[in-house]
């Protein structure tokens, strides 16, 4: 980390004059730094020199706090300037949030940190945890040994995203599936029981606590054993995993909403208000909300059923984007912001995600496409890990990007005498053919339309990462880059459908 800000200090060696490391910092930094016209300290030498005596400047509300990059899943990243109220506002209605759940975090609790600090929704737990007195616990980096992290931390809190989510509730069901008659039956039954008594009313710990020890206990030992609160946010929550996850896991469960504009969170579902299952709640307090209508996508907020795209204001919006006035102007118009996402207001009060703006494309019959809700309707397929689907207004239908789960090509590769190796499976037209075909029946199932189903796709052995940029920290498609990346892929599946027809 020195090392790199070492090679940016001389653009900005301006105003930055001192560099506090908490790992070694080596002679020969501090002399390059030096070079340049600042300091470089480790943080052992930085607490007991004489220089930590000075006064720091006054800070005001309006200051800016820090400059927080965006994923940049829609083009280059954006720098999101957060002033110092932003953050604190952010920080104490978090405190308000946990307070309206259970209760405030505390010296006993430990959260469980794997989504980075350049990630607004981690620096926003991470401060209030510190601003509590609890402690913090990293990942190793690697998602492979997620749980492994999981079991040695013991987190009470636990903030993920819907794909993490997913996988631990698909390993959870494949043991289950497994499992003798008697037990799947007796799961099921108290699976029923605590459902019935959630959707009644009932708080999480009071609706089934018998079978909280005796049954579900053992899911909670997933999370470490003493989770009591569970956070999803950065996309949508599969319905049938909120739902598991609100049974089964002995923590309450809360879905929200944010973006790096919004320094977070800026609606969350209220715990053990069981109707906001599939929503992600009201606004937090320091937000206003408001829809505005969409009328070239038929979403009407003036409608029966409010629908259009979320406006937000408030003392936790951002002032700006850092260097770009332009794209400032795009956004933010008469005190809001527009955030691009189409939302719902549901009969409580809720807000429900069903469309995202920037994501709409047209084909080039006309049609509209919505590509988020088109591929969460694919990801139900229990084949595939991860689906990108492409479209533009020059042709007239969808190809994808598929990430097939291993262990399923490779049981229909041995079940129709296919021979080959994982990667080599992925590059049999027969095994392409097949995987087409499921995603199409899942498709139907869904009720997606004609003009919605893919007509040809591309199999990757290897998952969308971080490494080849095609993913955010929360695991959000980097569209532009995924394009850039399988532009060859893309370019083939199209030559290949025209081929058919022809």
């Amino acid at each position: 980390m020195i090392s790199s800000m070492l090679t940016c200090l001389p653009k900005c060696a301006e105003h930055l004059k001192t560099i506090v490391s908490f790992g070694k910092v080596t002679n020969a930094q501090e002399n390059e730094a030096a070079q340049i016209g600042a300091s470089c300290f480790s943080w052992e030498d930085f607490a007991s020199s004489a220089k930590t005596s000075f006064r720091l400047p006054s800070k005001n509300m309006d200051d800016i706090c820090t400059i927080m990059y965006t994923s940049g899943t829609t083009g280059d990243p954006k720098g999101v300037r957060l002033t110092n109220g932003a953050i604190l506002g952010e920080v104490i209605t978090t405190e308000h949030l946990f307070l309206e759940t259970d209760k405030a975090v505390s010296e006993q609790d430990s959260y469980f940190s794997f989504l980075p600090l350049a990630h607004v929704f981690d620096q926003i737990m991470e401060s209030y945890c510190i601003y509590k007195g609890a402690s913090v616990g990293f990942w190793q980096g690697d998602v492979r040994y997620l749980m492994d992290d999981i079991q040695e931390l013991k987190p009470t809190v636990f903030c993920g995203v819907p794909r993490v989510y997913d996988r631990i509730y698909t390993s959870i069901h494949e043991k289950f599936s497994s499992a003798g008659a008697l037990t799947k039956r007796l799961f099921q039954y108290a699976y029923d029981y605590k459902l019935t008594n959630l959707k009644k009313g009932m708080k999480q710990d009071e609706a089934s606590p018998l079978f909280d020890k005796l049954i579900f206990n053992k899911i909670k030992q997933v999370f470490g054993g003493r989770v009591r609160i569970l956070i999803s946010g950065a996309a949508p929550l599969p319905s049938n995993v909120e739902e598991f996850l609100r049974v089964a896991s002995c923590s309450i469960v809360i879905q929200g909403y944010g973006l790096t504009e919004s320094c977070a969170g800026c609606f969350t579902s209220i715990a053990n208000v069981f109707s906001m299952m599939g929503t992600v709640g009201v606004p937090m307090s320091t937000i206003e909300a408001r829809l505005e209508s969409v009328p070239e996508m038929g979403y009407d907020a003036l409608s029966a059923v409010p629908r259009g795209e979320i406006c937000l204001r408030g003392k936790s919006l951002f002032s700006g984007y850092h260097k770009r006035p332009d794209l400032t102007d795009d956004v933010l118009k008469d005190g809001w912001f527009h955030t691009g996402d189409i939302g719902e207001w549901q009969p409580n009060g809720a807000m429900k995600i069903i469309d995202r703006k920037k994501n709409i494309f047209k084909l080039s019959q006309g049609e509209y496409i919505a590509v988020e809700y088109i591929e969460s309707a694919y990801s139900r397929c229990p084949l595939i890990t991860s689906i990108w689907v492409y479209g533009n207004s020059f042709e007239s239908f969808l190809v994808g990007v598929v990430v097939p789960e291993r262990k399923p090509v490779e049981d229909w590769a041995a079940a129709n005498d296919v021979a080959g190796n994982f990667e080599s499976l992925c590059k049999n037209p027969k095994a392409r053919a097949y995987i087409l075909e499921e995603l199409n029946k899942t498709a139907r199932v869904g009720q997606l339309k004609g003009f919605e189903m893919l007509k040809a796709v591309h199999l990757e052995p290897i998952p969308f990462n971080m490494e080849r940029h095609l993913i955010t920290p929360t695991f959000k498609l980097k569209r532009p880059q995924l394009l850039s990346y399988y532009k060859d892929s893309i370019d083939e599946l199209y030559r290949e459908v025209k081929g058919k027809k022809a």
